[in-house]
């Protein structure tokens, strides 16, 4: 059941296929570079591109712009602490400011962090700190076929393997991704967070959640453990995130907002710290690098994040789009997660070897083929990793309709019929930092 109706409406238009072609190129074959009015359907991210609610809007406009002791921070704290129930809040421009923020209170040059799996701007900040990132999944995470209900899981086995190898005094960190957007947005039962909990406080690290999707999570963590079968999305977040020492959210994501995102935590003393290094590297605060307008949105949008008409829509528009493909014979990643739908790459161009990107291949084909925009989280986005060729199809909250979906299953649909003629990429430019290479990085086809 829809849980809600259109109130406002922006036209789009498909360019040319000739206009498509020469943008791609213009681009580098790099989608990112991509001007937005060259695309039809934008499907290069979930984080920040949603539409708000008529209560967000209302907030929007309430929002108090006040400097310090704003009355929108005070709406905030209430909000995280009644959905997510933490106490103290540090806001932020954004999920990556809050990394900044809380990784840079924690971390030091040499020191090792867990995670399930690291997205690319957490390996980022974690390596930014002179500490290595080291991601430990579990074995059906990289398995696009297995029919696992939690392959977002963290694995203990191989999280214990790295602190025998590397000694526990040089782990003062471990982090949960819920959902596990690098393993095609799979969900996190609590069974496994109770679990790395206790790991974590075995060997004296901080456990950390990164809480953008926790709403996602909850949802699937109510439709799949059996334990919370009749428990209420809200309840479920609470209990999952309550085993943290702190939280880092994007309110992008959950937060259903364009803007934002905060550290939360009950560590009087990280609290402390991570207000310090906030005021240095993002505002005060009370704003933390947003408007006041933004904190208020935020506020209204957590509270709605948990809403069980609004993230049972959410779970199964992304449901609808997986079973649409499959339909349609285009190989995904099973079962679907709950932002995304991630195609095969490695599958669907299986001509092309790993060197030659078939992620990114396939990510070009389609904004060349229907104005489609994806990103490649493959080889391209995860250097040196052995992660498979995933190509994410990740949906914006409350602003597609089925026929937007009808149309990116045709795209790919046809993409597949004309795999064998699609070309490898190669790099002709890309920056210093290899894990944030994928956001400007230069491409072009090899010649067949």
């Amino acid at each position: 059941m829809v849980a809600y109706k259109s109130k406002l409406v922006e036209r789009i238009h498909l360019p040319s296929r000739e206009r498509r072609e020469r943008a791609l190129e213009d681009a580098g074959y790099n989608v990112f570079n991509l001007a937005s009015e060259e695309v039809f359907i934008d499907l290069l991210t979930d984080s920040g591109t949603g539409a708000m609610s008529d209560t967000q809007w209302a907030a929007l406009v309430r929002g108090d712009e006040s400097y310090a002791g704003s009355r929108s921070f005070d709406e905030l704290e209430s909000a995280v602490e009644a959905v997510m129930g933490f106490s103290n809040v540090v806001p932020t421009h954004q999920g990556r400011g809050a990394e900044n923020v809380l990784y840079g209170s924690l971390l030091s040059d040499g020191d090792v962090v867990l995670n399930n799996t690291h997205f690319d701007t957490t390996r980022a900040h974690v390596a930014n700190q002179g500490a290595e990132p080291v991601d430990c999944p579990v074995d059906v995470a990289h398995d696009p076929t297995a029919d696992e209900p939690f392959k977002g899981n963290f694995s203990l086995e191989a999280a214990r393997a790295v602190v025998d190898d590397v000694g526990a005094t040089r782990v003062p960190l471990v982090i949960q991704t819920i959902t596990n957007n690098s393993a095609a947005g799979q969900p996190v039962s609590i069974e496994n967070t109770r679990e790395v909990a206790a790991f974590a406080d075995e060997i004296d690290a901080t456990f950390v959640i990164d809480a953008c999707r926790f709403a996602e999570n909850a949802a699937f963590v109510a439709r799949r453990e059996a334990e919370f079968a009749d428990t209420e999305i809200d309840d479920i977040a609470r209990e999952q995130l309550g085993f943290a020492d702190a939280l880092v959210m994007s309110g992008k994501k959950d937060g259903l907002v364009n803007a934002g995102g905060f550290v939360a935590t009950d560590d009087e003393t990280l609290f402390e710290r991570c207000k310090q290094r906030a005021i240095l590297y993002e505002g005060f605060p009370t704003y933390g690098g947003m408007a006041g307008r933004d904190v208020a949105a935020m506020a209204v949008g957590l509270r709605e994040a948990v809403e069980e008409a609004y993230i049972t829509d959410r779970i199964e528009q992304v449901r609808r789009l997986a079973t649409m493909l499959e339909d349609a014979g285009v190989p995904i990643y099973t079962p679907a997660g709950g932002h995304a739908v991630y195609l095969d790459a490695g599958t669907a161009l299986s001509h092309l070897p790993r060197e030659q990107f078939p992620g990114q291949a396939m990510v070009c084909a389609l904004y060349r083929e229907g104005g489609v925009r994806g990103v490649e989280l493959g080889s391209f986005a995860f250097p040196d990793t052995d992660r498979p060729e995933l190509v994410r199809l990740a949906i914006p909250r409350r602003t597609y309709h089925t026929e937007h979906l009808e149309h990116v299953v045709e795209t790919a649909a046809t993409v597949l019929e004309e795999a064998e003629s699609i070309p490898g990429l190669q790099l002709v430019s890309e920056p210093e930092m290899p894990e944030i290479r994928h956001f400007t990085a230069e491409l072009e086809p090899l010649s067949s």
